[in-house]
């Protein structure tokens, strides 16, 4: 069976391809207006690992190594 792409199609994961929108997409929002201060630390902490790892969606393991870095522990 052989498969046929659409012409309209467009693979959205090519590393090739341009965008006039070249921003990563992130996990979570980029307004992080209605978090408490601390919220915040953590949340722009994570879009920061996010975008140093070139990473869309991170684990578990990935937000603790980020809260930790931050002096957070248990």
């Amino acid at each position: 069976m052989s498969h046929v792409l659409d012409a309209n199609f467009v693979d959205r994961r090519d590393p090739n391809r341009q965008t006039s929108q070249q921003l990563e997409r992130r996990q979570f929002t980029n307004s992080h207006s209605e978090l408490s201060d601390a919220a915040r630390e953590i949340a722009d902490a994570v879009d920061g690992y996010k975008i140093q790892h070139r990473r869309r969606f991170v684990t578990y393991e990935e937000i603790f190594q980020v809260i930790a870095s931050l002096g957070y522990h248990k």
